[in-house]
C-alpha cells in the first residue's frame, strides 16, 4: 500500500486555528469589564439607554449608528465609534444590535463585506434585540456557527422607561450554556428569560406583542368609553389601575394619554411592523387570532394618517377618529 503523503498547513490556517481554539477556550472566563469590549448598533430610544448601562457599568463599548447625532450621548459617556459593523465587530468580544427592521438586522449583521459577522473573531458573539423574523434568527445562528461564532436573539419589552432603569424583559434564543454566560451584561438591562433555542426568543416577543396590542385595544377603549360617559378620566384609570384591569400598559402610557404626550417610547412604524410579522408567522401556522388582525388594522391607520413615527398611546387618535370624539388634556 502507497504511503500517503500528508500536506503541511500553511501558516495562516494554523494561525486561524490557534486563534479560534484561544478564543473558544475563553469561553469559560466569566464577562466583566477587565476581558470583554463590547459593540453596540443601533442608539436609538431604547439602544441609546441600553448600552449606557454597560458603559456606566466599567465596559469598552465601540458603537455604530447609521445617524451619528443619535451617538453623541454615548460617546460623550466614553464610547468609541465605528464607521461599520465590520469595524465595531473587529474591535469586539460581544457585538449587540437593535435596529428597525428585519432588512436592517440582516444588513447591519450578516452583509458579507460590511456586516458585523464578516468582522467578528472566532468565539465571538452576536446578540440581536431587535424584534424580528424567528427564521431570521436561525439563519443568523447558522451563519455564526459556520465562522466558529455564536448568535442569541434577545428582544426586549418593556419600552423607553424599562431601558432607561434597566427594567426590561428580556427574551433570549440560543444557546443555553451562552445565553448564562451573557447574564452580567442582560442584568444591567434587566431580567432574561431563556425561552429556548434559536428563533425562540423572536416567537416569545411575538407572543408578547400579540398581548401588547389587544391590551392596548382596550385600554384606550376603555378611556373612549369612560369619556363618553362624563367620567373623570384620570379618576378611572387610578380606579382600575388596581383592579383585575390593571396592567403595565396603563402604568406606562395612561397618563401619558391623558397629557396628550405621544412622544414615542415605542414608535407606530415599529410596532405595525412587529405586528405584521405575527401575522405572517400566524398564517404559516394556520392560526387565526382575530384581536391581534383588528389591532394591527387599527395601528395602520395611524400610520396612513402620518402618525408613524408617534408612540403607540398614540392608538387613542384613532379610537377618538372613528367615534368623533376627543377626550380633553387632563390637568395634573
Amino acid at each position: 500500500m502507497p504511503l500517503l503523503l500528508r500536506r503541511p498547513l500553511s501558516p495562516s490556517l494554523v494561525s486561524s486555528f490557534f486563534l479560534r481554539r484561544r478564543s473558544m477556550s475563553s469561553k469559560s472566563d466569566p464577562i466583566s469589564p477587565s476581558n470583554t469590549r463590547i459593540g453596540w448598533i443601533g442608539t436609538g430610544v431604547m439602544g441609546r439607554s441600553m448600552c449606557g448601562h454597560l458603559i456606566k457599568a466599567g465596559y469598552s463599548v465601540t458603537v455604530f449608528n447609521r445617524t451619528i447625532s443619535k451617538a453623541q450621548p454615548l460617546l460623550a459617556m466614553g464610547a468609541n465609534l465605528a464607521a461599520s459593523p465590520n469595524s465595531l465587530a473587529s474591535q469586539s468580544d460581544v457585538v449587540f444590535s437593535i435596529v428597525g427592521y428585519p432588512s436592517d438586522v440582516r444588513r447591519v449583521l450578516l452583509d458579507p463585506n460590511s456586516g458585523a459577522l464578516s468582522g467578528l473573531s472566532p468565539g465571538g458573539v452576536l446578540v440581536d434585540m431587535t424584534t424580528s423574523e424567528p427564521s431570521l434568527a436561525e439563519e443568523i445562528s447558522k451563519s455564526a456557527s459556520s465562522a466558529g461564532c455564536f448568535s442569541v436573539d434577545a428582544p426586549v419589552s418593556g419600552g423607553d422607561l424599562g431601558a432607561k432603569n434597566g427594567k426590561l424583559s428580556i427574551f433570549a434564543g440560543g444557546d443555553e450554556a451562552t445565553v448564562k454566560r451573557l447574564d452580567p451584561l442582560f442584568r444591567l438591562m434587566g431580567k432574561v428569560n431563556f425561552m429556548g433555542g434559536s428563533g425562540k426568543g423572536q416567537f416569545a416577543k411575538l407572543a408578547n406583542q400579540v398581548t401588547i396590542a389587544s391590551t392596548m385595544v382596550g385600554l384606550v377603549e376603555g378611556i373612549v368609553y369612560a369619556h363618553k360617559a362624563g367620567l373623570d378620566v384620570r379618576k378611572f384609570l387610578e380606579a382600575i389601575s388596581t383592579g383585575a384591569a390593571g396592567s403595565k400598559s396603563i402604568d406606562l402610557y395612561g397618563e401619558r394619554i391623558l397629557k396628550r404626550d405621544f412622544d414615542p417610547g415605542f414608535y407606530v412604524d415599529h410596532f405595525v411592523k412587529d405586528l405584521g410579522i405575527c401575522l405572517n408567522e400566524c398564517q404559516r401556522m394556520g392560526l387565526a387570532l382575530p384581536g391581534l388582525a383588528l389591532a394591527q388594522q387599527l395601528y395602520l391607520s395611524l400610520k396612513a394618517h402620518g402618525e408613524g413615527g408617534l408612540g403607540t398611546q398614540a392608538l387613542i387618535l384613532a379610537l377618538e377618529r372613528l367615534n368623533n370624539v376627543s377626550v380633553q388634556p387632563s390637568v395634573s
